[in-house]
């Protein structure tokens, strides 16, 4: 079989379905793959026996021919029918995207009630990559837009998990359980240099807890995953 090469980061895919394997989600699931670029992690998961659809802004790149690739503008309504799906994963997707709100909206509207929505994205929250905005001006994983330029592979949307919540929420989600791919060495490091100076700041300031949480002080992607609390239809 041919090999499709990620368009992410080396190991993403992999870490990711480690991830998803301590889930506990079952094969023979219906699982859409939104954002599915060339079809490497289509692929993976209809060998992990997975029922896999798949969509994408350019379904012309898409290389895995096992399973249909449609066309999706994350800006408009999906192309599939309400309560579809069990689960939709959006690996690496949601940081090239700036409608969030229309994203939350359909995907949990193709969900089954109880579905889940899975999203891996940069941990902007990483000492790693607080010491970049501080020095920088970007987030890890961020850089300077290349302005006029449309072809989608660009990260224009740096959230936190605070601002995720807020957005599935409001689109009948329950907050994100979350986890991390990895812990970055660097980050690590900087919460050893950095630790006295942010309890002096925590005694003083007492900062919120949730966005200084170990795995998001050290974690490199960020894991989260969305239940739809959408009700049952009764018939």
């Amino acid at each position: 079989m041919k090999t499709i090469e990620p368009i992410t980061m080396p190991g993403v895919h992999q870490r990711f379905l480690k991830y998803l394997e301590k889930q506990d989600e079952k094969p023979g699931m219906k699982v859409l793959d939104l954002g599915a670029g060339r079809g490497a992690l289509t692929g993976k998961l209809h060998e992990l026996g997975y029922d896999v659809s798949a969509c994408d802004l350019f379904p012309e790149l898409f290389e895995f021919d096992k399973t249909e690739c449609r066309k999706v503008d994350m800006t408009d309504t999906f192309p599939y029918s309400d309560d579809t799906f069990d689960l939709v994963v959006a690996v690496e997707v949601t940081e090239h995207i700036l409608d969030h709100e229309n994203f939350f909206r359909e995907a949990g509207r193709i969900l089954k009630p109880g579905g889940r929505l899975y999203i891996s994205t940069p941990n902007i929250l990483s000492m790693n990559s607080r010491f970049r905005f501080l020095f920088r001006g970007f987030f890890y994983g961020f850089k300077e837009l290349e302005l006029k330029n449309y072809d989608g592979l660009q990260h224009v949307a740096s959230r936190s998990l605070d601002q995720y919540d807020y957005i599935a929420v409001k689109y009948h989600f329950k907050p994100a359980e979350f986890d991390i791919d990895r812990i970055q060495k660097s980050s690590r490091w900087l919460l050893t240099l950095m630790l006295p100076l942010m309890l002096i700041y925590r005694a003083i300031k007492r900062p919120g807890k949730k966005h200084n949480q170990k795995k998001l002080l050290l974690g490199r992607l960020l894991f989260m995953k969305f239940q739809n609390n959408k009700p049952k239809l009764l018939i």
